[in-house]
């Protein structure tokens, strides 16, 4: 914190929770307290109960958990493998012709989840990528989704690199492809663990999309969460969704770990 006086600090704390605590704990914290409950008629719930966990960790519950982990980690590789090729190859293109691909994979992000889903269900409904109706189909579309937040993150981190370390590489003899796996790679590893864990992150929310596409058989929690409280059972869509947020955090903490070693290898 860039603030030296006793006083400031204490206004900048001040400030910092009065915007956090509504903005952001409030709501989570609402979706805890309803995850234990059973009614809630006035400003706190009432008729504390775990069942609503119980139906959370258990039978559909726990595989569209697993369905969602899945998917997420398969469209963060396969958007993170896309995203970083995309952001070497034009690293080493004029300005003008980066700014093109920028602006292409940026595209998705500017339009309507739903739109993308509905243009990935027609382009993968017929021969010769009969995708419709298998959990293909719903991997390519969050991929889609979060490849360019992997390729911006990738990007930025390209331009910040030193290129000494590369350039000594290539003069002592090694070839393009060996200075990418021994020079490059290992420096951007630190910006690749963060894209991935946003990539995750993204992928595990993603509902609008997931709506139109997925099969019966392969049901993603957000899914679970939004059939939930249409029904009605409130609480119990509380619940499931802590559990995609405690299943999320945890994975994040798991990709932090793996970022702080890297950064400081």
């Amino acid at each position: 914190m860039l603030v030296h006086s006793r006083g400031a600090r204490w206004a900048v704390w001040a400030v910092f929770l009065l915007l956090f605590l509504p903005l952001f704990a409030l709501p989570l914290l609402v979706v805890l307290g309803a995850s234990f409950a059973t009614h809630w008629s006035s400003v706190l719930p009432s008729g504390l109960t775990t069942a609503n966990y119980e139906a959370a960790t258990r039978g559909e519950a726990l595989q569209a958990l697993t369905t969602s982990l899945v998917t997420a980690v398969t469209a963060s590789l396969l958007a993170l493998a896309t995203g970083t090729w995309a952001a070497l190859a034009a690293a080493a293109l004029k300005k003008s012709h980066r700014k093109v691909m920028d602006a292409l994979f940026v595209l998705p992000v500017a339009v309507p989840s739903v739109v993308v889903g509905l243009a990935v269900l027609v382009a993968f409904s017929q021969p010769p990528m009969l995708l419709n109706g298998t959990r293909w189909i719903v991997i390519i579309a969050h991929a889609v989704l979060v490849t360019a937040f992997a390729h911006q993150s990738v990007s930025a981190a390209i331009i910040r690199l030193d290129p000494v370390y590369e350039q000594a590489a290539a003069a002592l003899g090694a070839s393009p492809a060996r200075v990418l796996w021994r020079i490059r790679l290992p420096l951007l590893l630190p910006s690749l663990t963060a894209a991935a864990g946003l990539c995750f992150a993204l992928s595990m929310g993603e509902l609008s999309a997931t709506m139109m596409l997925y099969p019966p058989d392969w049901t993603p929690l957000p899914v679970l969460i939004y059939a939930s409280t249409d029904r009605g059972a409130l609480f119990t869509g509380s619940a499931i969704a802590v559990v995609l947020m405690a299943a999320t955090l945890l994975v994040l903490l798991a990709v932090s770990r793996i970022r702080t070693r890297a950064t400081y290898r």
